[in-house]
Order: C-alpha cells, then sequence, then structure tokens
C-alpha cells in the first residue's frame, strides 16, 4: 500500500544511507522499521502486562511445588 509521511531532513537522509548500504529500497527499509517497531512494542505491552500483575502478587513458587519441579528436573539429567 503507498502512502505518504512525513519526517525530518536528517533523518531522512540517513534513511537513504542505510538503504544504499543495505542495498534495499527506501520502501523496504521503512517497512522493516516499522515491523520492527511494532514487534518491539507489543513485547513492552507484555512485560508492562507482567510487572502490572506481579505490583500486586507474589511470583514466588509454593515449596511443594518447587520441591516436585526440582524432583522432576532430576528425571531429566
Amino acid at each position: 500500500m503507498k502512502t505518504a509521511i512525513s519526517i525530518p531532513d536528517p533523518l531522512f537522509y540517513t534513511a537513504e544511507n542505510i538503504a544504499k548500504r543495505l542495498g534495499i529500497s527506501r520502501s523496504e527499509l521503512y517497512a522493516r522499521a516499522l515491523e520492527s517497531f511494532i514487534k518491539n512494542r507489543d513485547k513492552q505491552d507484555i512485560t508492562e502486562a507482567l510487572n502490572s500483575v506481579y505490583e500486586n502478587q507474589s511470583s514466588s513458587l509454593d515449596s511443594e511445588i518447587m520441591q516436585m519441579q526440582s524432583k522432576s528436573l532430576h528425571l531429566y539429567l
């Protein structure tokens, strides 16, 4: 899909140089950059959600569960 965006001149020229060095089109560079931004944003959203949960909840394991996990690990070593 075609779209038009406005970016500062220095950012544009930096992107141009990077695209040339990578041997890809400007459109490909922008698409990759946006995809990377979105993936990182999704990860940050997950981290923030987990932090919110564990702000009020303990993340420690019950001692019985910890012992069972420890015993089960020895089966695989």
